[in-house]
């Protein structure tokens, strides 16, 4: 069975691109563009991966990070930072709440597929 996808992403431009890498590469993909809705579409149903930008409006990433690691039930779930931010002290914020790795924008798409293919296995 295909492995799931949740894109959490503000910016369209940036979903739409994400949503085609990660169709191409047969992943099922649902896309969300603030940290409630992600909250809400990971209790329907747990992805296998989310692709998680850091600011956003309602609830950031960070948080959403945060309250996924908090939840015994989502321990399994691996998280992919996505962010403009590319300070160090940023980087180790997101790894510390328990991201399984951190992307800086703008990232090139072939990394990116690269990192979630080895985190999916």
């Amino acid at each position: 069975m295909a492995k799931y996808v949740l894109i959490v992403d503000d910016a369209p431009n940036i979903v739409l691109s994400l949503e085609f890498l990660m169709k191409k590469e047969g992943y099922n993909v649902h896309s969300v563009s603030n940290g409630e809705e992600a909250m809400s579409a990971i209790a329907e149903k747990a992805p296998d991966l989310i692709l998680l930008d850091v600011m956003m409006p309602r609830k950031d990433g960070y948080e959403v990070c945060q309250e996924l690691r908090a939840n015994p039930d989502w321990q399994d779930i691996k998280i992919i930072m996505l962010t403009a931010k590319g300070r160090d002290v940023e980087r180790e914020k997101g790894l510390a709440l328990g991201a399984d790795d951190y992307v800086t924008k703008p990232f090139a798409t072939q990394e990116l597929v690269e990192k979630v293919k080895s985190l999916l296995g």
